[in-house]
């Protein structure tokens, strides 16, 4: 609705994980570089952590889609309220593309994919598998199955695991694994998204605009663009949604750049909302 008047040729600040939104940033290149080293180096476990919004799950697809052909199959957990049992009958079925009965036994799941693994490593590949949200899994006889999952070696050398797990969660991730000690003996890579500075906000904005065409120096003042930092907290999703709002508002009332005092009226009207 906003484009034309914002000469954009698309809406910059949707909240999808679309790759050409990925923006690269200080805080994400460090974790890319890390997670990409316990990958390659087939490496055991690792956890990828920060606060909701922040970019997590399109780091992640941005990890995969930049793996090396003999890094697979890539298996995704998204539902991580499951017991210890059922994690390992989805993982077991994920990782062979067999769906067998849920009656199956927690042993028998776990033979299946160590069977599977063995197989995965005498062809040369190595699996990788992403529990998402994984700050969900507090209860000890998850955390115990994938410790148990950790331990198969199917064959791989000794420097090297069978498969290289990834925990995604918010920061309460590292506390619920370090309690675990045997899980977290086993974490070799802890990579941390954290909140954007107000030039990385700044240098956000601006690759969103560049994407669809635009220009964030027209369209934002400096002051509305440390305005909107301010207001988000560095947390790109919340940019994203103030940042739309802004530029709707901006076109309802024919402005021809946003200024502070607009970024702090949208945030208002935000506040109350939700209120």
């Amino acid at each position: 609705m906003y484009q034309r008047h914002w000469k954009l040729s698309g809406r910059p600040f949707e909240n999808w994980c679309e790759s050409r939104f990925y923006f690269p940033s200080d805080v994400h290149r460090t974790a890319m570089l890390k997670l990409r080293y316990g990958v390659e180096s087939r490496r055991a476990a690792m956890t990828l952590c920060g606060d909701s919004g922040m970019g997590k799950t399109m780091l992640i697809e941005a990890l995969v889609a930049q793996l090396p052909e003999d890094l697979t199959p890539v298996t995704r957990v998204v539902f991580p309220r499951l017991t210890g049992d059922q994690l390992l009958g989805y993982v077991a079925d994920e990782l062979t593309g067999e769906e067998l009965s849920s009656s199956e036994t927690a042993v028998a799941s776990l033979r299946r994919i160590e069977r599977f693994l063995r197989e995965n490593v005498e062809a040369g590949r190595h699996a990788v598998l992403i529990i998402d949200e994984a700050h969900l899994l507090t209860h000890p006889d998850q955390l115990e199955t994938l410790r148990l999952l950790l331990n198969l070696r199917a064959g791989a050398t000794e420097s090297e695991a069978a498969l290289t797990m990834i925990l995604v969660g918010d920061a309460t991730l590292l506390g619920l694994v370090e309690r675990s000690h045997s899980l977290d003996q086993r974490i070799s890579v802890k990579a941390m998204l954290g909140r954007y500075t107000l030039e990385q906000s700044t240098q956000y904005i601006a690759h969103r605009l560049r994407t669809v065409d635009g220009d964030a120096a027209e369209i934002f003042t400096p002051a509305a663009l440390e305005m909107l930092h301010m207001r988000t907290a560095g947390i790109p999703r919340r940019i994203n949604r103030l940042a739309d709002l802004a530029l709707m508002v901006g076109y309802a009332e024919d402005l021809e750049q946003i200024d502070g005092p607009h970024i702090e009226g949208v945030h208002q009207e935000l506040v109350a909302v939700a209120a």
